[in-house]
């Protein structure tokens, strides 16, 4: 019995409460049913539809107040686009006209900033592209020549190519002058690549593939390359063989006796 009884009384409670949850307007207060029935409520400014009924809300006055019709229709079809009313308040510009000498510094000086960065990142770039201390010092190279024999051919390094340094004889010289143009494959005189008839110098690089050529050998006396057979003469012009062109002459100047630089 004494169980039924605290059941039933739990029961009371529960539906008693259920009954506050489900009909909250007859604990409201009476400004809120005023509110909800005044012509405002349900002309075409009805706030209950949106929830804005003052009455509504916890904490708020029971008053509504005047709100204008531009406000109804923004709360009603809600846009991105939205006009600001500046009737109640002054809107001012962005900055402040006394300084503006102070924003002019600020703005160049930032400027030169960013352009002083980009002029030393062009020039690291651009230094970082030219040629190291090691190459340039071997940019050029001076060869002692005098101690050459005579018909010799002296093989040096110069930009990590071979550069041939050949000292011919006097026959060597008719014969290269002998040749007829018109039957050389890259038509050179002898005196458009030696300054001096004595001294022949060239790059010891096939102009084929790349190969490097044997001195004083082949068929004219000059160079051979075994590789794919072609022969030079004694001025490094190809007379038979695969190979297009004649030996590259390298820039070359004579010092002083028995002395030349090389590039």
């Amino acid at each position: 019995m004494a169980m039924r009884k605290s059941v039933s009384g739990l029961a009371g409670v529960a539906f008693r409460s259920f009954n506050a949850q489900a009909s909250p307007v007859f604990n409201a207060p009476l400004g809120v049913i005023r509110a909800a029935s005044t012509p405002l409520a349900s002309s075409s400014q009805n706030f209950l539809s949106h929830g804005f009924a003052v009455g509504n809300v916890r904490g708020y006055s029971s008053q509504v107040a005047a709100v204008s019709p531009n406000t109804i229709t923004a709360l009603k079809t809600p846009t991105g686009d939205i006009m600001y009313d500046e009737s109640v308040h002054q809107r001012y510009k962005p900055g402040d006209p006394s300084k503006k000498a102070f924003t002019y510094f600020v703005l160049t000086g930032g400027r030169f900033v960013y352009s002083s960065a980009i002029r030393v990142v062009i020039l690291k770039f651009l230094m970082s592209m030219s040629a190291s201390k090691d190459v340039l010092a071997l940019a050029s190279v001076e060869v002692d020549i005098s101690s050459i024999a005579m018909g010799s051919t002296v093989t040096i390094k110069w930009r990590g190519k071979p550069v041939f340094i050949r000292r011919r004889t006097e026959a060597e010289i008719a014969n290269a002058n002998a040749t007829p143009i018109s039957s050389l494959r890259d038509p050179q005189t002898d005196s458009e690549r030696a300054i001096n008839p004595e001294w022949l110098i060239t790059v010891g690089v096939c102009t084929h593939l790349g190969c490097v050529p044997l001195p004083n050998a082949g068929d004219y006396g000059g160079w051979f390359c075994p590789c794919h057979g072609s022969h030079y003469d004694v001025s490094g012009r190809i007379r038979r063989g695969p190979a297009p062109y004649n030996l590259e002459v390298p820039q070359y100047q004579f010092l002083e006796e028995g002395k030349v630089l090389i590039g």
